[in-house]
């Protein structure tokens, strides 16, 4: 089955991508908190605010521990709780309603953050502000996921992922340019910033449409046509497209009567399917990039290399140079397999070195050049392959009919993942505590062995053809090669899906005709 009416180029499909483009700014807000809020901790004038006088500090000035981990962390349990709730909403009342949820809440959370001047008040910000990125991250890649073509999907994903580089590299350097302001102007400027998206999205949103894959399952066919006619380049080939879909809802609505939570871990294949999609976007929990993300600045103090928020702003300038390279090849060469393993590889070995180094000879001029130039190799492996391909691979896997259900959990529990590193994190970088190279190490090296063995390859198909493929319940190692079927197919058509499947290794397939909702037959090769 090939995926009609999406043209064979981007500038055919503009309009696809324009829309996709605008949803994908989505993470920016959720990139920008974290370059900010790292920075803001240590401005004279926000912990003048929000911490207390120390004359033992360079700043005058300093936090507790305590206070440092919730403002930190609070963000990202917001985003775990909202996460894990948003399949119920998505699945009722759509894509760009949530959307506009998460920017009304986004500017709300962050008006208590810049009026207030109490601790209590700004934790009550910072986890408001999590539930609105944890809506934004969610609802974003369902929409992205369901709208784009299977061609493009992996580099409208990859997009998505330079937003959250280039939020937390505007956050990193606007801090570095306000940090010497002595009053509340230092924190409240960059604050000021993360109201451009949110308002900038929901303007845009009211010229693109929903998601037709949405709008299909909810039975909406005129609205679904429009949105496809809209979003498609070849108008005759918006009809089989749909049809595509609706053969696919229809199968999956044979096999469940109705979409609940419980749905996810009920039938065998949705639970291998939400498994593996809370599993991929793990992947970048189990990389420790949070620990870089959140305390990277901090780190680099305490292990006394060069100027430490100059080499935070390098790096991140490196992650999103590695993001652009990375949304250049992704359609062409992207292998989930092949680059998770290889980034996590990457990941877990550059921990390894600087954990030793560290452990070995701390705090010398030649142990920080080995951490700068360790932290740029870990970022290539990141940002490059890891932070992209983990959550493509969790928003293509889930089945249309539990996407929203399947897809919140796997966001939520990466969240979870990301909000444990963010709270420890002080523990391991502490010079009287943990290692963290010894914690993240050897997660990334295992990450690495689960992705060799249960993550099948899925690039360019269709969401349809992995329907198909989950179906057939394949192993891991046989999806880059099955050749679809297609779901509802004439009967005169089976006699040459036979053939083209001639010369290939026995596999079995699943094939439902127009007649038979759910038939099974098995294709055997000569």
């Amino acid at each position: 089955m090939k995926e009609a009416s999406t043209g064979t180029t981007l500038r055919e499909n503009w309009k696809c991508v324009a829309a996709c483009t605008l949803v994908s700014m989505s993470p920016f807000q959720y990139g920008i908190d974290f370059g900010l809020i790292g920075g803001l901790q240590a401005m004279p004038g926000f912990l003048a605010v929000f911490g207390h006088p120390d004359p033992h500090s360079p700043i005058g000035y300093n936090i507790s521990p305590g206070r440092q981990q919730l403002i930190s962390s609070l963000m990202t349990l917001g985003a775990f709780i909202s996460s894990s709730s948003a399949g119920f909403i998505a699945t009722y009342i759509g894509r760009k309603p949530c959307l506009w949820m998460a920017c009304l809440l986004c500017i709300v959370s962050n008006v208590v953050m810049m009026t207030t001047t109490n601790l209590h008040g700004l934790y009550a910000g910072r986890f408001l502000i999590g539930i609105a990125n944890g809506w934004f991250m969610t609802f974003a890649q369902l929409y992205i996921q369901e709208s784009s073509p299977a061609r493009y999907r992996g580099l409208l994903i990859a997009v998505f992922q330079f937003w959250t580089s280039i939020g937390t590299l505007i956050g990193t350097i606007v801090d570095n340019f306000t940090a010497p302001l002595m009053g509340k102007e230092s924190y409240l400027i960059p604050l000021g910033i993360i109201y451009i998206v949110p308002t900038f999205m929901s303007v845009g949103m009211l010229f693109i449409p929903e998601s037709p894959r949405w709008l299909l399952y909810k039975e909406k066919e005129d609205a679904a046509r429009k949105s496809l006619l809209w979003m498609r380049p070849n108008p005759e080939g918006v009809p089989e497209e749909m049809a595509d879909i609706q053969a696919a809802i229809i199968a999956e609505k044979e096999l469940a009567s109705s979409a609940s939570f419980i749905d996810i871990m009920k039938n065998p294949v949705d639970r291998r399917r939400t498994l593996l999609a809370v599993g991929a976007i793990s992947t970048q929990a189990a990389s420790g990039a949070m620990f870089m993300i959140a305390y990277g600045t901090y780190f680099f103090e305490m292990a006394h290399v060069g100027n430490a928020f100059q080499n935070t702003c390098i790096l991140t300038a490196v992650g999103v140079f590695v993001i652009i390279v990375n949304s250049c090849v992704i359609t062409r060469y992207g292998r989930r397999r092949v680059f998770l393993m290889t980034g996590m590889t990457i990941c877990g070995i550059s921990q390894f070195v600087v954990a030793a180094v560290y452990h070995v000879n701390p705090g010398t001029v030649q142990t920080g050049k080995i951490i700068i130039g360790m932290s740029v190799v870990y970022l290539c492996g990141y940002n490059g392959m890891v932070a992209t391909y983990a959550w493509l691979a969790g928003g293509e896997i889930p089945s249309q009919r539990l996407r929203s259900y399947t897809f919140g959990i796997a966001a939520a529990v990466g969240f979870a993942g990301a909000w444990l590193a963010t709270f420890t994190a002080p523990y391991f970088i502490n010079p009287d505590a943990l290692n963290w190279g010894w914690i993240w190490g050897p997660s990334c090296l295992l990450t690495a062995i689960w992705v060799y063995f249960f993550l099948p390859e899925i690039k360019n198909r269709t969401l349809e053809e992995i329907d198909e493929m989950f179906e057939a319940k394949l192993p891991a190692r046989k999806f880059r090669k099955y050749v679809c079927t297609g779901r509802f197919i004439p009967e005169e058509k089976l006699a040459a899906v036979h053939i083209e499947n001639l010369g290939r290794k026995s596999v079995e397939e699943k094939v439902w005709t127009n007649e038979k909702a759910v038939a099974e037959a098995t294709l055997h090769t000569a």
